[in-house]
């Protein structure tokens, strides 16, 4: 700590950059009231199908991925670069590195956001949850991530404070984690300005999108909040964190165990069984230091203020107090989604939940509940103090506590119970060993009263947050002066003896505990050392997991019968990918029996090796559809279902997709695709000649489709039907399991 004690001419001014952390805070209100009111409209439209407008740009598949993106990159990714500023200035007693850079991360972030938002309606995406963003932006992404790094690191070195606190941390592996993860999920190879294809295929991709997806979670959702966590948690009670020791085994046990988890993704699938007894094995020991970080912070909260004597009741911070209230909302729905996520890790548990809305419960809780309740907290107490002045409604902030409670246990009770409905009218079998609802539509009808519950939720915590916005614009309205940067007095950084002589020193200690306390306050003293240390925590589950999926997919077992995609059937499988199917369609029946009896045949890993990228899908709003070539090869069912859904399946909540139907497919762009799938590094089997005339074969199969249709009464008049990207999407949906035969057919019609 700064000796203030010491005469005037040993301190140094400091002006800290706080206009910038101005700058993100507006922009966490401006892009969370966006990204939820898209999740409000997404909502919206899965009770009220009339609601897609029948719009190319509007419908669900295309706007579920920018709600999900708006909220976790714009709403939490600007918090974290808020919170991250201001306390790194504060803890290490210092300016930010270079205020050029800090310029460029914040308008270089929002111009990402702007990219996403126009993109990904316009179908523009990858379909890699929480990473649909085409190449070009991910470079962008990649490119602002690095300016945010040297950033923050160099104001580590050139710090005033010797003491790296908890926070900072976080703040380090958050930005090793996402660097790695970024790097290696978003390997692909460009088809052109809009279109790439992954580098991964398969099973392998499966592997490799599920370490980035759930670690995206963890490292962009979890240890930042973290860190914000255990420096505005003090900062708001007026106390210190509870436990520093606690904080230590919290940290570097979170980061170790958290990067092998991933794999419980994919339980009961395809996949590696060591890989799935890995994830599950990690996912049950991340509930000691996730509830130990839990703990800390409730015991920041409710434990004695410093000083106070035995026994001696101290005030209560919690009466009447908003932001602590938002604290604990917090804490506890972090506390109940880490206990949520080890419990849905479990094999059997799993079978129950995965593909219902149970899993986007979950989510929920995390995103709205722990991360969202703590950026209300900090831009409470935040906001205030940088511009200077009082709250202006206290009574406001209540308000929106209460209706963010409320929108938050209604939204995440009612999608539990969703799930586990939706979960044993799946798995669950009549007493003669049939399946009890064979119908998917059973399953879909009993969902809909619980998603009118969870639209009306979303959209009392949507009106909450424009109140929390409403109420800090009022705020800085009302501040006495515009937003200025803080100006401190601080010491410089004393001098310490060699390094050497400092390590002799801590291992002199008497004691074990008091050696290893020592050797740690020399870590938190060594930025690159924290550095090293980190990134070898986090690396060594990466590479045990990363290199030997790697290593599996090249050896897994090829199937004769599995060949690449035929032109049209390519063109229908990228159509399929901009319209977001994926969102609502898995393509990856499990090894349940009940879902063998729906589907057919389970399966095999060797299906999809000319998947890229692998669209097994992680939620059921409708079927399966590995197996639909075989269940449903017509092109006479497939056609008006797509155009109108409601038309064959009653009640069907699905999106029209009129404009297949009447858009002319664009088959001047398939020889590039087919050549980019051909080359190294991807090696697509295709030869000289299906590359040369792949354009002349996309046409003749989209032409025997089209036949087929004319010979139809009501399509005997489309003479250009052959033309339209419906017929590419038809080729698709009839590719899908023919591969391996009838055989993997289910035994009758059930769907």
């Amino acid at each position: 700590m700064t000796d203030l004690a010491q005469p005037a001419r040993t301190l140094d001014t400091v002006v800290y950059d706080d206009r910038l952390v101005g700058w993100f805070i507006i922009a966490t209100l401006v892009w969370g009231i966006v990204g939820m009111l898209v999740g409000v409209l997404v909502a919206a439209q899965m009770v009220l199908p009339a609601l897609n407008f029948d719009v190319a740009w509007l419908s669900n598949g295309r706007l579920r991925p920018l709600h999900t993106n708006a909220v976790i990159f714009a709403f939490a990714g600007n918090a974290i670069f808020a919170g991250v500023y201001y306390s790194l200035q504060r803890l290490l007693k210092t300016r930010l590195f270079n205020d050029l850079l800090g310029r460029v991360h914040f308008w270089g972030w929002q111009l990402i956001i702007v990219l996403a938002a126009i993109t990904l309606p316009l179908g523009l995406s990858t379909s890699k949850e929480y990473a649909e963003l085409e190449w070009p932006i991910d470079l962008m992404i990649s490119v602002v991530w690095v300016i945010f790094g040297i950033n923050m690191i160099g104001t580590l070195f050139r710090r005033r404070e010797r003491h790296l606190y908890v926070a900072i941390w976080f703040y380090i592996a958050t930005w090793i984690a996402v660097t790695m993860l970024h790097v290696v999920n978003s390997s692909a190879v460009p088809v052109s300005l809009t279109k790439s294809y992954s580098m991964f295929a398969g099973i392998q991709d499966a592997l490799v999108q599920w370490w980035y997806g759930h670690n995206a979670v963890a490292f962009f959702l979890t240890t930042p909040f973290l860190g914000l966590m255990y420096y505005f948690l003090p900062k708001t009670t007026g106390k210190p964190i509870y436990s520093y020791r606690m904080s230590i085994l919290h940290f570097w046990s979170l980061i170790f165990i958290y990067i092998w988890a991933g794999p419980h993704h994919l339980l009961n699938t395809s996949t590696p069984e060591w890989a799935q007894t890995l994830g599950v094995m990690f996912s049950l020991m991340l509930i000691l230091p996730s509830w130990g970080g839990a703990y800390n912070g409730y015991m920041t909260i409710f434990g004695k203020e410093p000083g106070a004597l035995p026994g001696k009741a101290t005030p209560s911070i919690v009466r009447g107090n908003p932001i602590i209230w938002f604290w604990l909302g917090s804490i506890t729905s972090y506390t109940i989604t880490t206990f949520e996520g080890c419990m849905l890790s479990l094999r059997d548990i799993n079978a129950l939940a995965h593909n219902t809305d149970w899993t986007i419960g979950h989510v929920h809780n995390g995103a709205i509940g722990w991360v969202g309740m703590m950026i209300f907290a900090i831009v409470y107490w935040l906001v205030p103090r940088m511009w200077k002045t009082e709250l202006w409604s206290v009574k406001l902030a209540k308000v929106h506590f209460w209706m963010a409670l409320f929108g938050l246990v209604a939204y995440v009770v009612a999608l539990w119970i969703a799930g586990i409905m939706q979960g044993v009218m799946q798995l669950r079998f009549t007493g003669t060993g049939h399946l009890a609802h064979p119908n998917f539509m059973e399953v879909v009808h009993a969902s809909l009263p619980f998603y009118w519950v969870r639209l009306l939720a979303g959209t009392i915590y949507f009106f909450g947050t424009c109140l929390c916005a409403y109420n800090l614009f009022r705020t800085i309205r009302a501040a006495p002066a515009p937003l200025a940067n803080e100006q401190v007095a601080v010491a410089p950084l004393p001098v310490e003896p060699p390094a050497m002589e400092i390590v002799v020193a801590a291992l002199g200690k008497p004691t074990f505990r008091e050696r290893s306390s020592a050797v740690h306050r020399l870590v938190e003293r060594w930025p690159l050392v924290m550095l090293i240390l980190a990134a070898i925590a986090l690396s060594i589950g990466s590479v045990a997991e990363i290199v030997p999926h790697l290593v599996q997919g090249v050896l897994t077992p090829k199937i004769a019968s599995v060949t690449p995609y035929t032109p049209l059937e390519l063109a229908g499988r990228d159509l399929y990918i901009r319209e977001g199917c994926t969102g609502c369609h898995t393509q990856m029946v499990r090894t349940l029996r009940a879902e063998t009896e729906r589907y057919g045949n389970y399966t095999l890993a060797g299906e999809n090796r000319f998947d890229r990228p692998f669209l097994w899908g992680s939620k059921r709003t409708g079927p399966d559809l590995a197996r639909e070539g075989v269940i449903r090869p017509s092109a006479a069912w497939q056609y008006p279902h797509l155009v109108n859904p409601r038309s064959v399946v009653p009640g069907s909540i699905m999106p029209n997709y009129g404009w297949l139907a009447t858009d002319d497919l664009d088959f001047s762009s398939l020889p590039a695709k087919i050549q980019t799938l051909a080359a190294p590094p991807l090696y697509t089997p295709y030869t000289a000649a299906e590359i040369a005339n792949c354009i002349e074969l996309a046409k003749s199969q989209a032409k025997g489709i089209a036949d087929e249709l004319r010979t139809l009464p009501e399509y005997a008049a489309k003479t250009d039907l052959e033309n339209k990207e419906i017929i590419a999407m038809i080729a698709y949906l009839q590719r899908l399991g023919v591969d391996l035969g009838k055989e993997t057919a289910p035994t009758k019609e059930i769907r």
